[in-house]
């Protein structure tokens, strides 16, 4: 990629910095868009699978771990070896996968498949947002950021609108069936339209091999394990061990030379409480278009394209806002939008748990819009104040560090959501006669993030001024 990852301050072309975000927000699309759309063929996938409740919720949560275990290494290699060639290899590979998955015989490798997409999905997750950063001025860096983010939530937005009637007319299969070809296409224009970069700008370019392997064998175990522990005693062994790899894995990073997560990074309170925020964001909210899917079709009985309909209204205005709150983040402060988002979202969660069989679905689509507003003010905010936070040379790593706190997050809200679901509904299936359960168990669940959003509040203003080169007011 000619001049994107040159000498510090040279920046490439303006034909090929938009190149480079096309082809960063292609893919920044696709996997929410899958997501999202999955989200609508659970009931269907759980109907020709004869799966319980608690097996399915593998299908999000193993895509989930693997790339939760492999973002922070696959980071680290591409700030070494080249962030172009992690991207496009991933995208590749993870294109493959999606289109494995189409033919899934049955519920459990299903689930193997979509750790496998989670595992090569960790190189664009890695690598994409530094691409981008490392291709456009600091001047510019939140409205470019914010068309990325925007990208993220049209995939959410359309995913369950497409997702609802791929499944009701063509079945959940195509869902991934056509996932794999947009991602296949990308990967293909990626390698296109994209020149070869530059030579990485480091002077130490050996990569920690034990060091990246005792990472992810104890990040994803420790995230494995706690979605685990819900329907399974040996989930507590996992932890135990998971705990023991990655305990391993801090005295080597800390002692290495080479480590995965430099160490300097966490010194900058903006960074590290940019990602607690993060984290505490995404364990917050992550399960909310999940459980008002199931809401929307065992509780309120809406078909699957109903439910995406009105699903959309959250992405869309994330969409549509997260380039202004990129923009507000150029001129201000990044913690001032970014707190108000968080309130925002914390009062949203509130909310949904007053959700009964009778609210108007006016009040559902009013609270899905406040809860759009509120995310699409954090989310771009907060992703410019970490990269702002860092030198180029760690574009990538910091990346994957904000991508493993949103995956960790994710992982951390399904697994109290599996533990809930397992107290209020055991075994049971989804459908109209457990519905009092499952209303239950999302009652509980808004109930226990809400006050997870409060706790974000906090840890946002608690960051700091940026420091970078333009004045911020």
């Amino acid at each position: 990629m000619a001049g994107v990852e040159g000498p510090p301050g040279a920046l490439p072309p303006p034909g090929q910095r938009q190149a480079v975000l096309v082809v960063v927000s292609l893919s920044a699309f696709l996997t929410p868009f899958l997501s999202s759309a999955l989200n609508l063929a659970i009931p269907a996938i759980g109907e020709e699978f004869a799966a319980p409740a608690a097996a399915l919720h593998g299908v999000v949560v193993a895509f989930i771990i693997a790339a939760a275990a492999l973002l922070l290494p696959f980071g680290r290699l591409a700030d070494l070896a080249g962030r172009r060639r992690i991207f496009l290899t991933g995208a590749a590979l993870q294109a493959l996968f999606l289109l494995a998955a189409a033919a899934a015989p049955n519920i459990s490798s299903l689930v193997w498949l979509r750790a496998l997409q989670g595992g090569t999905g960790a190189m664009p997750f890695a690598t994409g947002m530094a691409m981008v950063v490392a291709a456009f001025p600091a001047s510019q860096r939140g409205r470019v950021l914010g068309i990325s983010v925007a990208s993220v939530y049209l995939g959410l937005a359309l995913g369950p609108v497409i997702g609802g009637l791929i499944v009701e007319w063509f079945g959940w299969r195509a869902i991934f069936l056509g996932s794999g070809l947009f991602g296949g296409g990308m990967a293909l224009y990626g390698a296109l339209s994209i020149p070869r970069e530059r030579s990485p700008e480091v002077t130490e370019r050996r990569f920690d091999w034990l060091g990246a392997a005792l990472y992810a064998a104890g990040f994803g175990a420790l995230v494995g394990g706690l979605a685990a522990v819900a329907r399974s005693g040996a989930g507590k062994w996992v932890i135990a061990a998971g705990a023991v790899a990655f305990g391993l894995f801090l005295v080597r990073d800390r002692l290495s030379a080479r480590p995965i997560v430099p160490a300097r990074l966490f010194r900058d309170p903006v960074f590290t409480f940019s990602n607690l925020a993060a984290l505490l964001n995404y364990s917050a909210t992550f399960a909310v278009g999940y459980l008002l899917s199931l809401y929307l079709q065992v509780v309120r009985g809406l078909p699957p394209r109903h439910a995406g309909l009105l699903l959309l209204a959250q992405p869309l205005t994330m969409a549509l806002l997260s380039p202004l709150a990129g923009r507000l983040s150029d001129r201000f402060q990044p913690r001032v939008p970014a707190s108000l988002g968080m309130a925002l979202t914390a009062l949203s969660l509130f909310l949904f748990a007053l959700l009964g069989p009778a609210t108007p679905l006016a009040v559902v689509v009013g609270t899905l819009l406040l809860i759009g507003v509120g995310f699409a003010l954090f989310s771009s905010p907060n992703t410019n104040a970490v990269m702002s936070a860092v030198d180029r040379r760690d574009y990538s790593v910091a990346s994957a560090v904000l991508g493993t706190m949103r995956q960790l997050g994710q992982s951390l809200s399904m697994a109290a959501l599996a533990l809930l679901t397992a107290r209020t509904m055991g075994e049971a299936r989804l459908g109209a006669d457990n519905a009092l359960a499952l209303l239950a168990t999302q009652r509980q669940a808004f109930l226990l993030f809400g006050p997870l959003c409060v706790l974000g509040v906090l840890a946002s203003l608690a960051r700091g001024r940026v420091r970078r080169g333009e004045p911020l007011a």
